[in-house]
């Protein structure tokens, strides 16, 4: 493998550049003249001690777009537990589900939250994977699992692309373009059983991506402007082959790890620019310009943001955080939780600003008292 590299791990610290003003003082010399004496001249008589006052804690530091830097919980209802989450690349919006199935529906409900506005809505989905949401937070797109896998759909917000060619059944894993137009997921071939990779154009028009000898699952993801998805090959003896595809060329380059090895899929970074994908229990970052890998060492990649530089992982071998985020260029880390917590792809905003997850622990806000799992987001800075 070309290009590995072993970072050493620092801290990277992320502050705003204070400008130090000078202030120069000019003092006036002024000539002495003739000191007249005072005799006797009374002492000035120091006033009583006045204890100082009670020192104020400093509010939470907010940002320009009015979100508070620090940890935010994101489901905020007390009644049912909460998981799978995404964001949108500028950290506004995050699409998660309910862990409680809906009655007669096999499913979980999807919602989405504003964190600028502070409001939740209720999407009309149901689904069994973690949901997909557009770059504004407009459109989300789900599976819509049903009683039978010939009743599987793919829902993206209120269009139902319903029965897709040859048979659809268990369509899951989708990943939505930048402005909601692409949709990319895996679905199964009836009465095969095999698994095809597909993306569908909100516009009209449909491709098949890849038609696979399997029923393993794809794990498509595609770039912000629907060019590029990259898809998980299999067999039946094993998950092998991580592939990239091109909408620009009609083209597919892989295996990324080489014919010899198998890979597992991370994400696809929006930009189209990174691959990450775990092979030979290291994790490599692809770059799709050079065609070069970088090992990302004791790391178990999880997400990447959106312009490619922000590694999402879960430390390998240490009883530290849970998950780190790392500059790839810096290779500086920051850590996301310390305490017991799990994300997916898609989970990472833009130059690493925001990082959402989900926990069980009780103790990573105040206040969280029912119980159960919540998704939370870190903000840096």
């Amino acid at each position: 493998m070309r290009g590995i590299t072993d970072r050493i791990t620092t801290r990277r610290v992320r502050a705003a550049a204070l400008g130090a003003a000078v202030v120069v003082c000019a003092v006036a010399a002024v000539a002495p003249t003739a000191a007249t004496a005072v005799p006797n001249a009374p002492t000035a008589t120091p006033g009583p001690k006045v204890a100082p006052g009670p020192k104020v804690a400093p509010g939470p530091k907010v940002a320009m777009d009015g979100l508070s830097v620090g940890v935010e919980r994101i489901s905020v209802a007390t009644d049912e537990g909460y998981g799978g989450a995404s964001i949108t690349p500028d950290g506004r919006s995050v699409v998660f589900k309910s862990l409680k199935d809906v009655p007669q529906q096999s499913g979980n409900e999807v919602y989405v939250r504003d964190r600028r506005a502070g409001q939740t809505r209720t999407e009309p989905l149901v689904e069994g994977w973690t949901p997909a949401i557009s770059g504004d937070g407009k459109q989300v797109a789900a599976s819509a699992p049903a009683q039978g896998m010939t009743a599987q759909r793919i829902r993206q917000h209120s269009l139902d692309l319903g029965m897709l060619p040859d048979r659809c059944g268990h369509c899951n894993e989708p990943s939505l373009s930048a402005d909601g137009r692409y949709l990319a997921f895996g679905y199964l071939r009836l009465p095969e059983r095999y698994r095809n990779v597909a993306v569908a154009d909100r516009n009209g028009g449909f491709d098949t991506v890849a038609s696979l000898s399997s029923s393993a699952a794809a794990r498509p993801s595609i770039s912000g402007d629907g060019r590029y998805v990259a898809y998980q090959g299999a067999t039946y003896q094993r998950e092998h082959g991580v592939h990239l595809w091109d909408r620009t060329t009609g083209t597919t380059t892989g295996p990324l790890e080489g014919p010899s090895k198998g890979g597992t899929l991370v994400q696809l970074s929006d930009n189209g620019s990174k691959v990450v994908y775990l092979s030979d229990g290291g994790t490599y970052v692809h770059d799709v310009s050079s065609g070069d890998a970088h090992l990302v060492p004791n790391a178990e990649g999880v997400a990447i943001d959106p312009t490619g530089r922000y590694l999402l992982y879960v430390p390998k071998g240490t009883s530290g955080p849970s998950l780190v985020l790392r500059d790839l260029q810096t290779g500086a880390d920051e850590t996301v939780s310390d305490q017991p917590a799990t994300a997916d792809a898609d989970s990472v905003s833009a130059g690493g600003r925001d990082v959402v997850f989900q926990s069980a622990a009780d103790n990573i806000v105040p206040g969280d008292t029912n119980g159960k799992p919540d998704v939370f987001v870190r903000r840096f800075f």
